[in-house]
């Protein structure tokens, strides 16, 4: 059997494994599925040296992709309506199995995902830091931002009779250079004192409007553990990453980070740092003087 042919089997075992979740009602395991299966096919489209695929086939898979983002995106909203539903996702399955073979037009108008260099956290630290040499282009206008692939936020984890749950509700971030910020969004994850994670990553979708020296969010970010099953010396991560086209790659511009004794219902805002992203915590360095920081309002669930 050859390479490509393992890789599509792959590709299929794990659309069937999202989808059987998804009909069962595991929304957390069919959205991490979705998600692994988006990312994979993304950089099989991204690859350059790979010629296992046609142009064209590589534009179906991306397409591919784009549905499976729209689904999980369908399930992390509750107020949605569902507008891409799962017997959509399904028409998936004969295309992904068959890519080589398959010639008909795509089944619903979509787009690939855009194709951009996607950088493993840390990767960027090995770039030169760049200065924002960017013009400040319409900065201080208010403005929306052009559509991005959706975020991978996770829904809330059922509750339990003792146990407590954090919603982080990212209100909005303050920048000097807020105006120039290209399809910015927020990292969250929850790492020990090692820096390990203890929780799977969420993205956020990218920022609703951006004003003066303010990115809004405006986004709940559900934490995917009970509070007394974090470890003592936990931290809650928000890295802020934005695209640069002249480096065509998305690169993290600040980050910042609560600690277990923060965690308290009500508004908090904390101090944003320079990057490298320090998940050990032992040289942080302000980003800014200037007093922006990222604003957060927090609500505690217990049953």
């Amino acid at each position: 059997m050859s390479d490509v042919t393992k890789t599509i089997q792959k590709w299929h075992a794990s659309f069937k494994k999202g989808t059987d979740f998804d009909s069962w009602g595991q929304l957390v395991e069919a959205i991490d599925e979705y998600q692994i299966l988006a990312r994979q096919l993304q950089k099989e489209v991204q690859s350059s040296n790979s010629s296992e695929f046609t142009e064209d086939q590589k534009k179906t898979l991306g397409k591919c992709a784009t549905c499976l983002e729209m689904r999980s995106a369908a399930l992390q909203c509750t107020q949605s309506s569902e507008e891409f539903k799962l017997e959509d996702l399904k028409k998936l399955e004969p295309i992904i199995k068959n890519i080589l073979t398959y010639n008909k037009s795509f089944p619903f108008d979509v787009q690939p995902v855009p194709l951009r260099k996607i950088l493993a956290p840390g990767e960027e630290e090995n770039l030169e830091v760049e200065e924002e040499e960017e013009a400040a282009v319409g900065a201080g206008s208010p403005e929306s931002f052009p559509s991005r692939v959706p975020g991978t936020l996770l829904p809330r984890l059922p509750s339990e009779p003792g146990m407590t749950l954090l919603t982080i509700k990212i209100e909005k971030i303050g920048l000097k250079d807020a105006g120039q910020c290209i399809d910015p969004y927020i990292t969250v994850s929850v790492k020990d004192l090692n820096g390990m994670d203890l929780n799977p990553v969420q993205d956020t979708p990218v920022a609703t409007r951006k004003e003066d020296t303010y990115i809004h969010f405006s986004v709940d970010v559900e934490i995917q553990k009970h509070l007394e099953e974090l470890s003592k010396g936990a931290a809650i991560f928000f890295e802020f990453k934005h695209y640069k086209p002249k480096k065509k790659f998305t690169s993290t511009k600040c980050f910042a980070f609560m600690e277990m004794d923060e965690i308290k219902p009500g508004p908090i805002v904390i101090e944003l740092y320079k990057k490298p992203t320090d998940f050990k915590r032992k040289k942080l360095h302000l980003l800014t003087k200037k007093p922006l920081y990222l604003h957060l309002h927090q609500t505690l669930h217990k049953d």
